[in-house]
């Protein structure tokens, strides 16, 4: 049973920021965003087009954000992680079981590409495991 009352609403939010900071650097021109554009089938002109929601794109990236990380929040306390290695695991099965399958879906059924599957699985997999690990560590 979810005891709301003992959840770290701060830890949630710092783990929520740390997903979205790590969106922001994963997805940037620089590192992935290129190339995840390429086989999301999204131009420089779709970007353009969206520019004046992107605080409400980013408002609704930040709320899934911290739901991912208070549902983490509960994993991590049912599993009763302790370590880096508890939170990596729990991050790992969590990803194999849920995130990556769903994602594989975009391959299966919308005919994306194998290197759209990996920038945002691979993604998922870090945002899981550096929140489980913040979490884990300072509650």
């Amino acid at each position: 049973m979810v005891d709301f009352a003992e959840v770290n609403y701060l830890l949630v939010v710092i783990a929520g920021l740390a997903i979205m900071i790590l969106g922001a650097i994963w997805y940037s021109p620089p590192v992935f965003g290129n190339i995840w554009m390429k086989y999301a089938g999204v131009s420089k002109g779709d970007i353009d087009k969206v520019k004046p929601k992107m605080p409400l794109y980013y408002l609704g990236g930040f709320v899934t954000a911290l739901v991912t990380a208070f549902v983490l929040f509960h994993f991590v306390e049912f599993v009763n992680a302790v370590t880096v290695s508890d939170a990596l695991q729990l991050a790992f099965w969590l990803w194999l079981g849920f995130s990556a399958t769903q994602t594989l879906g975009g391959v299966l059924w919308e005919m994306k590409k194998m290197p759209w599957f990996w920038i945002n699985a691979l993604y998922n997999l870090v945002a899981l495991g550096l929140a489980s690990t913040i979490l884990t560590l300072w509650r």
